[in-house]
């Protein structure tokens, strides 16, 4: 048990002092938290409607409704 402590300490030290000395990297990872916002929160308003919510009332309605086109046959 000690050991697999000392394994992940020195992984995240390794990490750590990694991103704490990056220069260009920091920016590059600045942009890729700016474009996974813009896909999770943005898009998810605009294209992503709540089809179970605006249809179905209760949520047994929904769960059946699910339920009955995941085990449908094709």
């Amino acid at each position: 048990m000690k050991t697999i402590k000392i394994i992940l300490n020195k992984i995240f030290h390794l990490y750590y002092d990694g991103f704490r000395s990056m220069t260009v990297g920091k920016q590059l990872w600045i942009i890729i938290a700016i474009k996974l916002f813009l896909m999770f929160a943005v898009f998810k308003l605009f294209f992503f409607k709540d089809f179970l919510g605006s249809r179905f009332s209760g949520e047994k309605e929904k769960s059946e409704y699910v339920i009955d086109r995941l085990t449908q046959p094709k």
